[in-house]
């Protein structure tokens, strides 16, 4: 029997193509042409005023902090289920993350908890878009314009997902992709950085060039580039770029095929008596397959899944552990009202495999596997 990991990184065979095409043309640091291509083709895709192709996700947000302004004393809410960079990022400048308890239904942020976690020295929500879900961004801009907040988008999951219409990334005043070698589309590492409010268009480009005005030389506004800003090396290279650019103009295949798993996911694995499966989001929130996960009685029972899986050729994994529980970053951190759902959550989702290269054969085999379990 053959073994299905959880994972196979998304490979179409044209990516050569594109490599081969940076070889020839001996340029392979950033911002050459496939960089440029990729940054028009997710402008386009998300409607943003302006996206910068960067080294990881992680430096997306990093970017972000660097832009809003981040200073030692400010907080910035977000939740406390996201991977550890939505907050190394704002910590790194000396931010204080106030996490606040997330939904159930979708393990996104608990729109209704952010109110009262605001104080007089928050500057920031980052509501995280887990399984490319949306989160509930109508009430989550109309909190901040109250406050005069900024929201930036983690968005990691997201690229092809949309809320009411609009592209995840789109709708904060940053977001940030991710296109790490897990994500439905890759180049082993590299993220993007999205521009949706004018005050920032110029000073992006700056930060992402080691604080250097290199973009303004490059397009011939001065005479020398200088050192004019904090900044650091964000940009990827032109081998990255040209990878990615191949597997994002298959975008629509690629996302039709991964709703098509999750849909045979979903069709198999509802309405079951002995788990809860992820649910399908309402009309007008559009996700993109990223994730399945079903959520077992417990953590016992969860680890006893994995194990009955891994003994079928199954590989299927947990997520993450959530940010506030860990002791040593406690002083980083604060969790604002009660934590009813986060961890309890947390512990009960198994994320089951998803891939490009999965069949529905595999799918199938894989529910029945989960079902025989409850039957042994």
């Amino acid at each position: 029997m053959k073994i299905i990991p959880f994972n196979i990184p998304l490979l179409l065979k044209t990516e050569i193509h594109n490599l081969s095409k940076v070889i020839d043309d001996v340029k392979f640091s950033g911002d050459g042409k496939f960089t440029k291509k990729c940054n028009s083709w997710l402008e386009n895709n998300t409607k943003s005023k302006k996206v910068l192709l960067t080294t990881s996700c992680t430096h997306a947000l990093e970017m972000s902090a660097i832009l809003i302004n981040i200073e030692p004393g400010d907080e910035v809410i977000m939740p406390s289920f996201t991977f550890v960079s939505t907050a190394n990022a704002f910590i790194l400048r000396g931010a204080k993350v106030v996490f606040v308890d997330i939904r159930p239904d979708t393990m996104n942020i608990d729109e209704t908890k952010i109110e009262k976690a605001i104080s007089k020295k928050t500057k920031a929500i980052i509501p995280v878009h887990y399984a490319g879900v949306a989160c509930e961004m109508d009430i989550i801009m109309d909190i901040a314009s109250k406050y005069n907040l900024y929201v930036i988008e983690d968005a990691a999951q997201g690229l092809m997902s949309s809320y009411k219409g609009r592209a995840l990334g789109s709708i904060g005043h940053l977001g940030c992709f991710s296109f790490h070698e897990t994500k439905n589309f890759h180049c082993g590492e590299a993220g993007a950085i999205t521009i949706n409010h004018e005050k920032f268009l110029d000073r992006a480009e700056i930060v992402r060039e080691k604080g250097t005005n290199r973009s303004l030389f490059l397009k011939g506004v001065v005479d020398k580039y200088r050192w004019v800003d904090i900044g650091s090396s964000y940009l990827p290279s032109e081998l990255n770029a040209a990878f990615l650019l191949a597997q994002i103009t298959q975008a629509e295949r690629v996302n039709k095929k991964r709703l098509l798993l999750w849909q045979e996911y979903y069709k198999n694995l509802k309405n079951s008596p002995y788990f809860e499966t992820q649910e399908s989001p309402r009309d007008d929130i559009k996700h993109n397959g990223h994730i399945f996960y079903i959520k077992l009685r417990d953590i016992k029972q969860r680890q006893k899944m994995i194990d009955y899986l891994n003994k079928n050729q199954i590989q299927a994994v947990f997520h993450y552990i959530p940010l506030h529980e860990s002791n040593k970053c406690k002083k980083y951190n604060d969790f604002n009202g009660l934590d009813q759902f986060t961890s309890k959550e947390s512990e009960r989702l198994l994320r089951l495999p998803m891939y490009y290269d999965l069949s529905i054969e595999d799918v199938k085999y894989i529910c029945k596997t989960i079902k025989g379990f409850f039957n042994d």
